[in-house]
């Protein structure tokens, strides 16, 4: 008993460390493949690169070597590049992209596992799309308009780039985009004069709307009084016809009656002012019921 118990501490002991050299964990974030003989172990089935799942796995001690990976989305920052717009002009741009391994076999062969090394490599492509993009476009169009054209025409040549080394871009966002100091000045100007034009545009079509609907209100104003007007002579016709019928049959009952009624409406029109002057001959017929008072009397008192 005594000579096999050194015996089964040492067993046990080779077990442990077998164990220990044998069983290893993946994480939950996390993915692995195997090196057996610094080569990367398949899976004969489908003859892929076995990437492992996270659990409890089992290698061979000594010729197998295990390479994990973060399957999370990394950021990657680009701050303060440098960027020439078509006018020539700098700016200084700073942004981010986000990206994730997709495939950790050709990571690994591409990049030997390096992070640094493939995160330098996807920097590069980006401030190259950038510089193209931006190189083809004016400040304005950068800044404003095709903004977002140009960070999916980045993010879209990027992730042609990013294939190859086994990684997805995920997103790739502008966060910053500044005018260097000796350059402000001269973009703040133009920025000025395009405001300035654009104003101008707008106060010249107001005064043309202005106009135009002036002339229509002169329009409307001339018909609209031509009309009033027509109508207004229709109306007066119709009551001169009216009053000229009146007239007639007043006439056509007692014609000494009318005409003696028609002299002292001349008379009361002729001396309603005390400043007046007449002159006009005694026996004119104008004095007929003057001249004849007690006769037109007379006439009055036998028409009533």
């Amino acid at each position: 008993m005594s000579g096999s118990r050194p015996l089964l501490i040492v067993s046990i002991v080779v077990c442990v460390l077998f164990a220990i050299l044998s069983l290893f964990i993946v994480n939950e974030t996390e993915r692995a493949i195997v090196l057996r003989l610094g080569k990367i172990v398949t899976n004969s089935q489908i003859n892929e690169p076995k990437v492992l799942m996270p659990g409890l796995r089992v290698k061979w001690p000594l010729i197998d070597s295990v390479r994990f990976f973060d399957k999370r989305i990394q950021s990657l920052e680009i701050s303060s590049s440098r960027i020439p717009t078509q006018e020539k002009k700098e700016l200084i741009v700073d942004l981010f992209t986000k990206y994730r391994i997709n495939d950790f076999a050709k990571f690994y062969t591409t990049t030997g596992g390096n992070k640094a090394r493939a995160e330098r490599l996807l920097r590069e492509k980006i401030i190259d799309g950038l510089r193209g993009e931006f190189g083809r476009r004016k400040l304005n169009d950068v800044v404003s308009q095709d903004r977002q054209k140009v960070m999916d025409k980045i993010r879209n040549d990027a992730n042609n780039t990013a294939t190859t080394l086994g990684i997805e871009v995920v997103d790739a966002r502008i966060v910053r985009i500044e005018l260097p100091q000796e350059v402000s000045e001269a973009v703040f100007n133009l920025m000025r004069t395009e405001r300035q034009r654009v104003a101008a545009e707008h106060r010249a079509q107001g005064r043309s709307r202005a106009e135009a609907i002036r002339a229509d209100a002169d329009a409307q104003v001339i018909v609209i009084g031509a009309q009033a007007e027509r109508q207004g002579n229709i109306m007066r016709g119709e009551g001169e016809a009216i009053a000229s019928q009146i007239y007639a049959n007043v006439y056509g009952k007692d014609p000494e009656f009318y005409s003696f009624y028609r002299s002292l409406e001349a008379y009361r029109e002729t001396f309603k002012g005390n400043d007046g002057m007449l002159v006009i001959k005694p026996d004119d017929a104008f004095f007929k019921y003057f001249r004849k008072s007690q006769g037109a009397g007379s006439q009055v008192g036998k028409t009533n």
